[in-house]
């Protein structure tokens, strides 16, 4: 006769997720202890999981959080298997209680066993590669922004010398269209000035090596020019902004919103992330 009853079994399946089968023969194992079953249950996901570990998991999301006030935020990647998973409304809502924890601070350790868990549940393996938190000092907002389909998001802080500022509409849209902006023109910088001296130099020397049958003094200019295009494309304030079709760049729109405000903006921060593009996907 059986140790547990069908009210057990339910229990059981609302604690751990896992399937009517393994939550029967887990409670005939722990002869009716709830909590040794899930313990047993926890068991055969981890080795689950860890059969799992292994598989490319270059599918997912990016997902946000943007708490109330606009002083923290939160963006993830959460990769899985397939695109099919990646659409799953439970592996949205293990995207959604992962985003909410690393908000409140949890590390990526500390989350191990709702992912050891959301392993054994899905079906597939399941991975958190990368995230970034940011808090506000001082006066700003941070802001978020996840494209259709959630395969590319954007977190970013900006910062104003005052707190009327940060509190107006044209503060807070300035700071949505950047959003866009990063989404769409993909910088990996904000300013010229973030550029690695190396990077600059190499980019100086593949311009010349490109035009360097021409008479010295053209050769100077074609790499000056090449070079501004290279900032024009890596870095956000130099890229022609895309709500105006670029007929001004990012600095100038954010320099004429400043002027009309009466106050200094500043991008503080930026992070843009695509799904499958981490190494550890």
């Amino acid at each position: 006769m059986a140790d547990f009853t069908a009210a057990d079994v339910g229990k059981l399946r609302e604690t751990t997720g896992a399937g009517l089968m393994d939550c029967k023969k887990a409670l005939t194992e722990s002869k009716g202890n709830l909590d040794a079953a899930v313990d047993i249950l926890r068991k055969r996901g981890s080795a689950s999981a860890a059969k799992k570990a292994s598989r490319v998991t270059r599918e997912g999301v990016i997902a946000q959080y943007i708490q109330s006030g606009a002083r923290l935020g939160v963006l993830a990647e959460i990769n899985c298997e397939t695109d099919f998973v990646a659409r799953n409304e439970t592996f949205r809502a293990f995207c959604e209680e992962v985003i909410r924890k690393l908000a409140a601070n949890a590390t990526l350790a500390s989350l191990e066993p709702e992912r050891v868990a959301a392993v054994a549940r899905i079906g597939e393996n399941i991975q958190v590669p990368r995230f970034a938190r940011y808090e506000v000092g001082g006066n700003g907002i941070v802001a978020a922004y996840v494209h259709t389909g959630a395969k590319v998001g954007v977190l970013v802080e900006v910062g104003a010398g005052k707190e009327a500022t940060v509190a107006s509409e044209e503060f807070k849209q300035l700071v949505r269209d950047i959003t866009l902006q990063i989404a769409a023109g993909n910088p990996t910088v904000i300013s010229r000035e973030q550029v690695a001296a190396a990077t600059v130099e190499k980019e100086k020397e593949i311009a010349a090596e490109q035009v360097k049958n021409k008479p010295p003094q053209a050769i100077a200019r074609i790499v000056e020019g090449k070079l501004e295009k290279y900032f024009q494309t890596v870095c956000l304030v130099d890229q022609g902004f895309v709500k105006r079709n670029s007929e001004v760049s990012v600095k100038e729109h954010i320099g004429a919103i400043a002027k009309q405000l009466g106050d200094e903006i500043v991008i503080r921060r930026f992070v843009r992330f695509q799904v499958g593009e981490s190494p550890a996907a």
